[in-house]
């Protein structure tokens, strides 16, 4: 099955004279306008009008391929006024909404989002955000989706899940701008440390922050490459992280995989050692994210541009090496994150205790960069199939390309002073091994140790 299938990707339509909206000259002029900021807002309007039209999947499917989707948006613009819908989300008039309510969980990967309320980033845009501390992230979501939470802070898995329904109703859903990169760490109980080889933790019992998180992927990729199959040799169960140190000090888990600075704690309390950090895993992976769901995005435009103003802002402001003390005393407070401030300091500035009786210092340790590369989408995808969250065909560029929002994010990096990359896509490496974007289901079919066959 496809699971998602969203008939107005470029890629999708065929070469024409003109256009399949009837306001270009040619269909390349067409491609080349939603490569932009307006184009994102044409295609986002389009597609709402067509599953407006058609709220019944199967039948808007079978529209399309019957009449083809090139003309299917000549007929629906013939009687709906999308250059008019799209010109008003395009607009920058008043604000439809100042008061707001972010959900947060207390780690460090939201030091944008928390921060932006104390040290005024909200309050720049005419914003009155009141962040929310809460409990778990299956709550994050259920909030967010209730409509009670605005805007949240999530695993960069998440909205990707939301929206092709893994593990909820299918919602589309939006990540503009990436929190944190880098940022979390393998922690084990005191008494193993000397079981420094992986391939020695048969039998552990391991936390994770949520199931649909980098934290578990990255977890699983680092057992199966020392030949452990994560769902048979150790059990992953899902643990708050306000919650882990407390069971591994009570000796329920054997270590977990979690977002600082829960690690550290666990180095400050005695009870852990960090084994080792996530960077050297995959060095500038992403971590958690800020998110929307698209009914927001395109109903509150205004809204939602200056909210996204507000954490690029705060965001490239964190990710100044020079600043990051000021922060950690900014965000430490028991309204935000509840932890001494020398605890978040070594996790900010990256010169830190690691349980062993060494002082390290990774200054990368956890960096805040907020563009939402596509390929992190694509490979987040291959591992949710790796492991059996999702099932059959999978349009991993589509996909990519509609809950990340790369477009956005550069455009108001560039008005924050950072610089914005040219493209959406990158190659990288996780454990040596290239992943190749173009390629996701050879990558996938690579690996020995997976749920799919």
């Amino acid at each position: 099955m496809s699971t998602f299938d969203d008939p107005f990707d470029p890629s999708r339509r065929l070469s024409h004279a003109g256009c399949s909206c009837g306001q270009h000259k040619s269909q390349a002029e067409h491609d080349s306008a939603l490569a932009s900021d307006e184009g994102r807002l044409s295609r986002v309007v389009e597609s709402a009008a067509m599953r407006a039209l058609f709220p019944n999947d199967l039948t808007r499917r079978n529209f399309l391929r019957a009449v083809g989707s090139s003309a299917a948006t000549a007929a629906i613009a013939s009687v709906l006024p999308l250059g008019m819908a799209a010109d008003a989300l395009a607009s920058t008039g008043p604000l439809e909404k100042t008061n707001l309510k972010i959900g947060f969980i207390p780690i460090t990967c939201a030091t944008p989002i928390i921060m932006a309320h104390p040290m005024g980033f909200y309050a720049k845009q005419n914003l009155n955000v009141e962040v929310v501390k809460t409990a778990g992230w299956a709550v994050i979501r259920d909030k967010t989706l209730n409509e009670e939470y605005d805007a949240a802070h999530m695993l960069s898995p998440m909205p990707l899940a939301i929206t092709i329904g893994a593990g909820s109703n299918p919602i589309p859903y939006t990540m503009p701008a990436v929190e944190n990169v880098n940022g979390q760490a393998i922690t084990l109980a005191m008494k193993h440390k000397d079981k420094r080889d992986p391939k020695q933790w048969k039998g552990f019992r391991l936390a994770i922050p949520f199931d649909y998180s980098m934290h578990n992927y990255l977890l699983r990729y680092y057992l199966a490459e020392a030949g452990l199959d994560p769902d048979t040799d150790v059990q992953i169960r899902a643990v708050p992280p306000p919650d882990m140190v407390a069971n591994l000090r009570a000796d329920n888990i054997d270590g977990f995989l979690a977002p600082d600075p829960v690690n550290q704690r666990a180095v400050y309390d005695g009870v852990g050692f960090i084994h080792i950090l996530s960077k050297e895993i995959w060095d500038r992976h992403p971590c958690c994210a800020f998110a929307a769901s698209q009914k927001f995005v395109t109903e509150m435009p205004n809204t939602y541009a200056a909210l996204l103003r507000a954490i690029i802002e705060s965001t490239a402001y964190a990710s100044k090496a020079e600043n990051r003390k000021e922060i950690a005393e900014a965000i430490a407070p028991t309204n935000y994150l509840n932890q001494p401030v020398t605890v978040v300091e070594q996790v900010l500035t990256g010169t830190f205790a690691d349980g062993l009786g060494n002082v390290r210092q990774v200054p990368d340790r956890i960096d805040f960069d907020p563009f939402p590369w596509e390929s992190f989408a694509v490979w987040i995808l291959t591992q949710m199939k790796r492991w059996g969250q999702i099932k059959g065909e999978v349009d991993y560029t589509s996909l990519a390309r509609q809950v990340f929002l790369a477009t956005d994010a550069a455009r108001l990096m560039k008005e924050a002073g950072l610089e914005a990359p040219e493209t959406t896509e990158k190659s990288f490496s996780v454990m040596g091994k290239p992943f190749d974007p173009a390629d996701p289901e050879g990558y996938l079919a690579s690996f020995p140790i997976k749920r799919v066959s």
